[in-house]
């Protein structure tokens, strides 16, 4: 299975870079990762329109996703999961035969409802809102503690 992550924006600070480096790289030990990063709609300067924001930002988000992907978009209104469940939830994709899960991640102002009715699952990594640029780190960590629980690996501490 591969898993490619689908974001709006670049991450601004150094030390989200770097831990985001840090386990997409850990997550390639297992399986093929990709991310791409959109860029994020400035339309409205003072004043944005985030309705138009979201929709030309969910626009740019589905022309990005393959036919046949099993699509994940975070959202804080989602259902969340363990980490336990989440090693199952990947491990069953994985035996499944699932050949690409696409995960996203909308931008300051979320995501649009046509993103929404793509996707097969909402997932929320918390019920306290995150920004979009920590999203992807907690994203990156959980998936890869998912991994190693599914390996039975030490990382998770269980």
């Amino acid at each position: 299975m591969r898993i490619t992550l689908l974001t709006v924006g670049k991450l601004s600070a150094d030390w989200l870079r770097t831990g985001a480096d840090d386990y997409s790289g850990r997550i390639r030990h297992y399986l093929p990762l990709a991310i791409e990063e959109l860029k994020e709609d400035k339309t409205g300067g003072k004043k944005p329109d985030s309705r138009l924001i979201r929709q030309r930002e969910g626009e740019a988000l589905l022309q990005r996703i393959p036919p046949g992907a099993f699509v994940i978009a975070l959202d804080e209104q989602g259902k969340g999961m363990t980490s336990e469940e989440v090693a199952a939830f990947l491990g069953h994709h994985m035996l499944d035969g699932t050949a690409e899960m696409v995960l996203i991640i909308g931008g300051a102002y979320g995501l649009s409802p046509a993103v929404r009715e793509r996707a097969q699952r909402i997932l929320s990594l918390s019920s306290m809102t995150l920004t979009h640029q920590m999203a992807r780190l907690f994203l990156l960590e959980q998936l890869y503690r998912g991994l190693t629980i599914l390996r039975n690996e030490p990382y998770h501490n269980r």
